[in-house]
This record gives structure tokens, C-alpha cells and sequence, in this order.
């Protein structure tokens, strides 16, 4: 039942975020290029839930206490719903700087996305450093009740590792495509 529940909730999460940035961007557009950020960051969290419960066999087999193998429990579930509001970050980053370069500077769209991937990957570094870093002690060092929290620090590392290497792919071509097909559209309307 929770798990229904909590499948529910990470929908509503997802329809909240697009409705927020919708607003924010004025447009329904922006926000459906970040919000593709977001299935990357679930991979992630995915491959990290993965990558702890071997983590935990290979505690086991050299006697190490490392406790149970995590499952997809409520907390876990939660973890995804937690990723959904920070793996967008990146995503917006990028798009909100590259509209300025394109309304400020009048720049082409293209060469507005490439400027402002430049100047945003510092940023989007720092943070996901900074995140996994504060992370990783709750996932890797087995402690008094590390194993209630242990499967959504992993859902949340693995996911901000996966989608701040990939947002920096997906989420610029994306937008160039539907900046062209925005201009194109426009062209045929107009």
C-alpha cells in the first residue's frame, strides 16, 4: 500500500515541479526539456541502490557487518521523490542562463546554450561534489541506524552523479532542438 501510495505522490511531485517552472518560465516548453533531467536522475538512483546492495555483499564475504541488502522500502521510494526536486537544478542552470544570453545579449540560440554550458559547469560541479561528499559517509560507513537511511542516501548520490554527468549532454541538445523546432514553427505560423 505505501508503495502505491508513494508511486502516486512521485507523479504528483513530477506534475508539481513542471506546473512551478512553467509559471516561473512563463512557457510550457523550458520546462519540458528540464524536466527529461529527471528519468536520468532515477537511473541513477537505480544504479545506486544497485551498487550499494554489492557494496554490501562485498562487506559480507570479508566479514565485515554491513547489514541487510537494501530493498526499494518506503524510505528508499522517498529517496526518488527527494531526487526529483535536485536533479532539475542542473537542468534549470542551464536553460535559465542560456534564455538571459539570448534576451540580454541577443545571442543565437546555440551559441546562448554552448556560452552558458560553459559558464554553468563550475556550478553544477561544485554542488554535485559537495552533495555527494556529504553524502557518501551515510552510505558507506555502517553505523547506529545507517541501514534506515542507507537506501535513500543512495537513491539521491547515484542519481545526482548520473544526471549531473548527463544533464550536461541531454538537457543542451534537447533545448537546441526545441529552440529550433520553436523557430521553426514560428517561421510556418508567421
Amino acid at each position: 500500500d505505501a508503495r502505491k501510495a508513494l508511486q502516486w505522490n512521485l507523479l504528483l511531485a513530477l506534475l508539481i515541479t513542471y506546473l512551478l517552472m512553467a509559471a516561473l518560465f512563463e512557457s510550457w516548453l523550458y520546462p519540458l526539456v528540464i524536466i527529461f533531467s529527471v528519468p536520468l536522475g532515477a537511473v541513477g538512483g537505480l544504479a545506486g541502490l544497485a551498487l550499494l546492495n554489492v557494496y554490501l555483499g562485498l562487506q559480507k564475504t570479508i566479514g565485515i557487518s554491513a547489514g541487510a541488502v537494501q530493498s526499494l522500502d518506503v524510505l528508499t521510494m522517498l529517496g526518488f521523490v527527494i531526487l526529483i526536486g535536485t536533479v532539475v537544478n542542473n537542468a534549470i542552470l542551464i536553460v535559465h542562463q542560456s534564455l538571459n544570453l539570448m534576451r540580454d545579449q541577443r545571442m543565437d540560440p546555440n551559441e546562448a546554450i554552448l556560452a552558458s554550458v560553459r559558464t554553468r559547469i563550475r556550478p553544477i560541479f561544485m554542488t554535485t561534489a559537495t552533495t555527494v561528499l556529504g553524502l557518501s559517509p551515510l552510505v558507506l560507513f555502517p553505523g547506529a541506524g545507517s541501514e534506515l537511511y542507507r537506501g535513500l542516501g543512495a537513491v539521491v548520490l547515484g542519481g545526482l552523479l548520473v544526471s549531473a554527468i548527463f544533464t550536461l549532454i541531454l538537457v543542451p541538445t534537447l533545448f537546441s532542438l526545441a529552440m529550433d523546432t520553436k523557430a521553426r514553427v514560428l517561421r510556418l505560423l508567421g
